[in-house]
């Protein structure tokens, strides 16, 4: 989602959204509490959602809050939320927390790649067609497979699957960085 459900409220203050942010773990909070909530611990780590206890590695406002930026609290509020970017958003730590990102990072890949008024870089666009084209060579297409499926079945395929795993990995870690740049972590 581009912006918060309609009848939600965010978790911590228990009112409207203000500034809406969206975690790596796709839940919503206001700008201003999910900066209280990393600033009630320690400012050296990523705060932990309220809701699922995931490390929140970035945050991301919506449009209309970047609009408001003229405004001296929202500015205030959307510089932190920036600093909070570049200190914690350079990448997911472990396998796991990418893997947990993974569901979360498609969704909003794809649902860009779909939007004609958005346009992602060219670069960008083209390592991710390479990276897909790759994949389905590998796959599907390939003479020379890691693992034959004649020979070895159902061990074959998997890592035909773990191939797949690898490219889906890398197509939301590099759309992980766009996100960080577009929103403060450049």
């Amino acid at each position: 989602m581009d912006s918060p459900p309609e009848n939600d409220v965010c978790s911590v203050c228990h009112e409207r959204f203000t500034l809406p942010c969206q975690a790596n773990c796709s839940h919503w909070f206001c700008g201003s509490c999910i900066m209280r909530v990393w600033h009630h611990g320690s400012a050296l780590r990523p705060c932990k959602c309220p809701i699922c206890r995931r490390l929140i590695t970035l945050l991301i406002p919506t449009a209309t809050a970047q609009s408001q930026r003229h405004e001296p609290v929202a500015s205030q509020i959307l510089e932190n939320v920036e600093k909070y970017n570049r200190s914690f958003g350079g990448g997911s730590h472990s396998i796991m927390q990418r893997l947990r990102d993974l569901p979360f990072f498609t969704r909003r890949l794809l649902r860009e790649l779909m939007d004609p008024q958005r346009s992602l870089p060219l670069v960008f666009r083209a390592r991710m067609i390479f990276a897909v084209n790759c994949t389905d060579y590998t796959v599907c297409l390939s003479p020379i497979d890691i693992l034959p499926e004649g020979v070895f079945g159902l061990v074959g395929f998997i890592d035909d699957l773990l191939i797949l795993l690898i490219a889906f990995l890398h197509l939301a870690a590099l759309y992980r960085s766009i996100l960080l740049y577009r929103h403060g972590g450049q």
